[in-house]
């Protein structure tokens, strides 16, 4: 089954760089050792971190899912661009799922549209497989993440976990605990299927909520500041009430990190704050919003996802 094949430009739009994408499962040795290099490459991992081929194939073949994104070579055949690994698993009642574990890009091929080709193709095999669940794990922190995983994914979240993997060893990380949200991706549901409609017809992907449009319906950002390259924390936020709530974050934080690890630190405290006390009174993650270099978290009470 192949899932998808298409063009896909350069997010920024900024050049003419088309690239032909097939999203297929990873079946030769040389792929899956692809992947190990790919791990590397995107992530400046350590060995010991790094997913091995052997480990791939046996989930490979006994339940879960390993997706290469291939490139057509000038010179015949094909290579591997990016990837996506998961496996099943439980959520806390008992119920099947699929653990999304890693989708990974070569940094030739980032910011061009290949995640979220890899995450489509990741539904359809994982509907066909019976299941109406995926979850994974990510920086809330991360705006780019946040966008794909959210506004054009159509996930939703209401889990928070505090420095789940420790101090982590690979170069993205370092330094910072390493609190993630957990997202929910429901895809069978009609929400996803409409965000997927959306991300597929162009002239309709700037729909939807936007940071102007919340604020003059009267939703608040529960800790406003203004854009700018290393922003600090607002010193005082905004109770977490009402029925919608937005949360700001740094609209480039790997910027911030690399900078001032301190002040990347004060972000950490400040939104793991926001985030525990908002989802622990009912709220849900539903969107990313993106304005003006702001980035902004739409958070719903009481939200169903169906």
């Amino acid at each position: 089954m192949t899932a998808t094949s298409e063009k896909m430009i350069s997010a920024d739009q900024s050049t003419s760089e088309v690239t032909v994408v097939e999203v297929d499962l990873i079946r030769d040795l040389k792929d899956y050792r692809a992947v190990e290099d790919i791990q590397r490459d995107a992530w400046r991992l350590e060995e010991v971190e790094i997913v091995p081929d052997h480990v791939l194939i046996t989930a490979q073949k006994n339940g879960g899912l390993v997706l290469g994104a291939f490139e057509p070579c000038p010179e015949g055949g094909r290579w591997v661009v990016g990837f996506a690994f998961g496996f099943a698993g439980f959520t806390p009642e008992g119920a099947l799922k699929h653990c999304s574990h890693m989708v990974g890009v070569a940094p030739s091929h980032q910011n061009r549209g290949v995640g979220y080709l890899l995450k489509v193709a990741q539904r359809e095999y994982v509907l066909a497989q019976g299941l109406e669940l995926i979850t994974w794990t990510f920086d809330p922190l991360e705006s780019r993440n946040a966008n794909l995983n959210f506004r054009k994914l159509g996930g939703t979240c209401s889990q928070y976990l505090r420095d789940i993997y420790g101090d982590m060893r690979d170069e993205l990380n370092s330094g910072l605990p390493s609190d993630r949200f957990q997202v929910a991706w429901y895809i069978a549901t009609k929400h996803v299927a409409e965000r997927l409609q959306r991300e597929a017809a162009p002239a309709s992907r700037q729909r939807g909520p936007t940071i102007s449009q919340r604020l003059a319906s009267g939703v608040k950002i529960l800790n406003r500041f203004l854009p700018a390259k290393r922003p600090r924390p607002p010193q005082s936020v905004l109770p977490v009430e009402g029925e919608e709530v937005l949360i700001q974050i740094p609209a480039h934080f790997q910027d911030v990190r690399a900078t001032d690890i301190a002040l990347a630190r004060a972000w950490r405290q400040q939104t793991r704050t926001l985030f525990e006390t908002a989802f622990a009174r009912g709220y849900t993650v539903v969107d990313l919003l993106f304005e003006q270099e702001r980035s902004c978290y739409r958070l719903v009470k009481d939200w169903k996802c169906e």
